[in-house]
């Protein structure tokens, strides 16, 4: 597995990842789900030796005080074989010298969230709650 940092994104590939994990949000207009990538501090891909995208983490930082990590997703057909480790291992390299390295995911009440939970306690995060602090966000209408 080869994990690097990409500027470039296939729009088609993009969208069979996404849509792999049924991320219908960033599916629904993949011209900008690829502008967001592009716009991002750093996307990083794992693919396989033949070229073959499994996964992608991104990030939104300042590089200094702040790493946000924006996508971490991994190919369903992928899963437990450490793809999503190795990225979000590569990114808290990257990203050690910020104050703050922080990511959002479905909450554990629902069955993703605790899988989730999980995977993020065993590379040692801790919940906002864990940490004292807490997260808001804006309402937003979604459309299915």
């Amino acid at each position: 597995m080869l994990i690097a940092q990409e500027t470039v994104f296939d729009p088609q590939e993009m969208f069979e990842l996404y849509d792999s994990v049924e991320w219908v949000g960033y599916t629904r207009d993949v011209d900008k789900l690829c502008r967001g990538l592009a716009n991002s501090h750093l996307v990083v891909t794992a693919r396989d030796e033949s070229g073959t995208l499994l996964g992608l983490a991104r990030t939104v930082s300042d590089d200094e005080s702040i790493c946000y990590v924006q996508d971490l997703l991994v190919n369903p057909r992928f899963h437990r074989r450490g793809i999503g480790r190795a990225l979000l291992e590569h990114l808290k390299a990257r990203y050690a010298h910020c104050r703050f390295f922080l990511l959002s995911t479905d909450h554990e009440s629902t069955p993703q969230g605790q899988k989730n939970a999980a995977f993020y306690r065993s590379l040692g995060f801790l919940s906002y709650e864990e940490k004292r602090m807490a997260a808001f966000g804006l309402p937003r209408v979604r459309t299915i």
